[in-house]
Order: structure tokens, then C-alpha cells, then sequence
């Protein structure tokens, strides 16, 4: 006679745990993975925005002939004094900031040019199998700010 009770599944629920895992993993990562490149966009906008603001209260008349110089290297040097917080793991240099003016009446530029490799190496990215690479960026994560002086 029998009495009703399930019979016994040895590994169910390890198999269980392995599908679910890979999947929950999966989301994770690409959550993790995709919020850091945003931060990093952010926080280049941000940058560049105040290294034009700051760059603005350069007095034309006190700076003479070495205006546009100052405007550049200000505009350049606040847009870096926003950036230190990023750790040295994220190989960003002072190179990947440029600032262009040529005088008044044109356009002051502050780009931020940062290659997605360099990110790859402290975060690397997943593969998988039908969604292909995770986070799939860009060549580089690029931003500029203008401003017409």
C-alpha cells in the first residue's frame, strides 16, 4: 500500500540553484557593469560644464595678451580638480582632458575623451552566448561642454 509521499529528488535542487544563479549572476553583472560607465559619463559632463563656468570669470582686460592661454589652462585645470576622485585603477590622465579657444568671439571647448578599453581593464566585460558582450561601450566615452566667449 502505498502512502502518498513524494519520492525522493537527490540534486533537484542543486540543478534549480545553477539555473536561477546563472541567470540572477547574468542580471547583476550587466546592472553593476552598466552603472559604472554611466557614472564615469556623468561625472565627465559635470567636469567639463564647470571647467567652461570657471574658465568665464578670466578678466580679458587683467589677462592681455595671454587671455586665451588662461582661459585654456583654467578651463583645463578645473575640468582635472573635478576628476580626482577617479582611482589611478582607471589609468586617467591628464591627456584625455583637452580645452581649445582660439580668442574672443569663438567658442571655448572642454572634451573629455576616455577609451572604454582602459575601463574594460578594472571591470572587465562578460560575454555571453545570445547577448553578446556586456557592457557592449563605445570606443571611448566621449563628452564635451562649449561655450561661445
Amino acid at each position: 500500500m502505498k502512502t502518498g509521499l513524494p519520492r525522493k529528488q537527490k540534486g533537484a535542487a542543486a540543478i534549480e540553484f545553477a539555473l536561477v544563479f546563472g541567470i540572477f549572476f547574468a542580471v547583476f553583472y550587466g546592472l553593476i557593469s552598466y552603472s559604472l560607465p554611466l557614472l564615469m559619463l556623468q561625472s565627465f559632463n559635470q567636469a567639463a560644464a564647470e571647467g567652461v563656468r570657471q574658465a568665464m570669470s578670466v578678466d580679458p582686460v587683467a589677462a592681455g595678451s595671454a587671455y586665451t592661454n588662461q582661459v585654456t589652462t583654467l578651463a583645463k585645470t578645473t575640468a582635472l580638480k573635478q576628476l580626482q576622485w577617479i582611482p589611478t585603477s582607471f589609468q586617467f590622465t591628464d591627456d584625455l582632458v583637452t580645452a581649445t579657444y582660439a580668442g574672443t568671439g569663438t567658442t571655448l571647448k572642454v572634451t573629455i575623451k576616455y577609451p572604454s578599453s582602459r575601463l574594460y581593464s578594472v571591470f572587465p566585460a562578460l560575454v555571453l552566448p545570445v547577448i553578446g558582450t556586456v557592457p557592449n561601450l563605445p570606443a571611448n566615452l566621449l563628452v564635451s561642454s562649449s561655450l561661445q566667449l
